[in-house]
């Protein structure tokens, strides 16, 4: 049985295994299925929504198709971004949410979260059964017999709405009627809401790529391209940037300087208002392997410990939940308040650094001081497996050495993308050249033993 979900969902190229029609019908039928053992006396209910790819649409239709084949009932949350449809799952008492995203993907690709009430992701049993079923030709209708399904109950409209209420009434004191806001949307998820949204609050809001056509979606914008936030920023003059991802699970910042506020930073901000205010649990701050040596550095100094866990905001909340500790992110960008939300959500973070800046009466270039960020290093490999890297000999023999020139003074991590088959190399240090160097000579290594194409971080 081959598996297919992993960190972030099930994900891949649209229209292709298993992101083809017959095979979403079958994730969308074993779901069902799975619920109707559980529940005896009514039909299961999804939430589902997507984000603004063109396959986005008929992706839904077929999970929905099968889902109700197997009688489950699908109410259609439209166009939302990936925390709406966990927020509205256990808002609606929907037994399962279901996104239709590939989050920070290009256009092509796309893929299935599934929630459960709670806002977590379903258990990996659930997933290991849909495989399972996906995996057994016996299992089901399949393409043959799918047909397009115009029957999802669609209240769209009203289901945002009350997300951003929800939202809004998280941050009932904040006003933010002197701030001039840049929303980069990412021609994703966000393009409707997070505009509303910053405006409920007085923000005079300037939105830029919120106008999606199906394929432009990430395209040169949004968080992996901050650049356009920051320009606009400085040509408008205004008080703050933000810039999300595709499904804006997610969200990274720009000051009124120009200047990247990336996840690290929001924890640094976070993690000492929090303490500020009594409610930093366990003077606690989660992250992952990949968070700045300078995050580290800069929480110490004000007695606050980080956890580091591996890459993956699923990690992230598995150990807030367990250690019972109240801030925890990625520097991509993802960052979880669980007394408030299960699920990163960049709009909920975008406020709730308003909400600091407010407080504070400072502005965002002034939260971030004391932070320093260790220079650093991504790069990616394209590999056409995801063996050990410490079983390869040569691979193994350049990580020692690179391990023994960092000594105490750096951090390297070596990681496959648990969405991509990518090895990722990611190297800090002292020394910009020193580390550019260091990260090349890995990434040529695992190209020659593994992979053929080394593409950029």
């Amino acid at each position: 049985m081959k598996k297919l979900f992993g960190t972030d969902g099930m994900r891949g190229e649209a229209g292709q295994f298993p992101l083809d029609k017959a095979t979403v019908y079958v994730v969308g039928q074993s779901l069902a299925r799975q619920f109707r053992e559980k529940i005896k006396d009514r039909k299961p209910r999804f939430i589902i929504g997507r984000d603004t790819r063109e396959s986005g649409s008929w992706i839904k239709s077929a999970v929905c198709a099968g889902a109700e084949a197997a009688g489950a009932e699908c109410i259609s949350a439209g166009v939302i971004t990936t925390p709406g449809v966990a927020f509205l799952t256990g808002a609606q008492k929907a037994d399962a949410g279901i996104v239709i995203s590939a989050s920070h993907n290009p256009f092509y690709d796309n893929g299935i979260k599934i929630f459960s009430p709670s806002g977590k992701k379903i258990d990996e049993a659930t997933e290991r059964k849909i495989e399972a079923d996906i995996s057994n030709p016996d299992f089901g209708l399949r393409a043959a017999d799918f047909k397009n399904n115009n029957g999802v109950h669609n209240t769209s409209s009203e289901l945002q709405q009350r997300y951003l209420n929800y939202l809004a009434g998280e941050f009932s004191d904040l006003s933010l009627n002197n701030l001039k806001i840049i929303v980069d949307c990412a021609n994703g998820a966000a393009s409707d809401l997070a505009p509303q949204l910053f405006e409920r609050f007085g923000a005079r809001v300037i939105a830029i790529f919120n106008h999606p056509n199906g394929r432009n979606i990430n395209d040169d914008c949004g968080s992996l391209h901050l650049e356009k936030a920051r320009s606009k920023v400085l040509a408008e003059k205004a008080d703050f940037g933000v810039a999300f991802d595709g499904d804006a699970d997610r969200a990274l910042f720009v000051d009124a300087d120009g200047n990247l506020v990336d996840g690290d930073a929001a924890l640094w901000i976070m993690a000492q208002h929090l303490q500020t205010e009594g409610a930093l649990e366990k003077d606690t701050v989660v992250s992952t392997s990949m968070s700045n040596l300078g995050l580290e550095i800069a929480l110490k100094t004000r007695n606050i410990k980080l956890a580091r866990t591996d890459v993956g905001d699923k990690y992230v909340l598995e150990e807030l939940l367990k250690s019972e500790t109240s801030l925890g992110g990625e520097q991509s960008g993802h960052i979880i308040f669980p007394k408030r939300s299960l699920v990163g959500d960049g709009m909920l973070t975008a406020l709730s650094i308003l909400e600091v800046m407010q407080t504070r009466r400072a502005a965002l270039s002034d939260l971030t001081a004391g932070f320093v960020r260790f220079p650093q290093i991504l790069l990616n490999v394209r590999v056409r497996e995801k063996r050990d890297l410490k079983s390869i000999p040569p691979v193994a023999a350049v990580i020692n050495r690179v391990e023994e020139e960092l000594g105490e003074k750096g951090r390297l991590v070596l990681r496959y993308s648990g969405t991509e088959p990518l090895a990722r190399v990611m190297i800090e240090g002292e020394s910009q050249a020193i580390i550019n160097s260091q990260a090349q000579r890995i990434a040529r290594v695992i190209e020659q033993e593994l992979g053929n194409q080394q593409v950029a971080a």
